[in-house]
């Protein structure tokens, strides 16, 4: 994920959840600090620039996509599970900045997911994400948690 989170609250909530789906699966966050922006392309450059480093030719890249598809949480959940079994030695969930991704990350992407059709800012889209993500698990290990 490009950026830092910076507020207390949502720093805690990130960490809540990274706990919780690391009880389910190996996961971690890698955060990618970019150049403050000249301009937009050369943002979206930069950021691509830096995100393609850290990715290995097999892994499975899932861009979070304001043009992605929507999923209902039961639906992320089989997604998932389907994903799992393709046996890609990592998933990839990648947030962008602010300017939306690069073409070369939309070339690379094996899919784009979208949290909402609203706008969320940043860091609060890594807290929803993990939620779900969590939820995601969750359903698929019949926890009641989902409920």
């Amino acid at each position: 994920m490009t950026g830092k989170t910076e507020h207390k609250y949502l720093i805690e909530g990130i960490q809540l959840y990274t706990k919780r789906i690391q009880h389910y699966i190996p996961f971690n966050i890698l955060e990618v600090n970019i150049i403050k922006p000249k301009n937009q392309n050369f943002y979206q450059k930069n950021e691509s620039q830096q995100l393609l480093k850290i990715l290995n030719k097999d892994d499975y890249l899932i861009l979070l996509d304001d043009k992605g598809r929507e999923y209902s949480s039961h639906d992320f959940s089989e997604q998932l599970q389907k994903l799992f079994l393709l046996s890609a030695p990592r998933l990839v969930f990648i947030a962008g900045g602010a300017y939306g991704f690069d073409e070369t990350l939309y070339e690379r992407a094996n899919h784009k997911l979208s949290l909402s059709k609203m706008t969320f800012p940043h860091d609060l889209c890594r807290l929803i994400f993990l939620e779900q993500l969590y939820r995601a698990l969750t359903i698929a290990n019949n926890h009641p948690y989902q409920h």
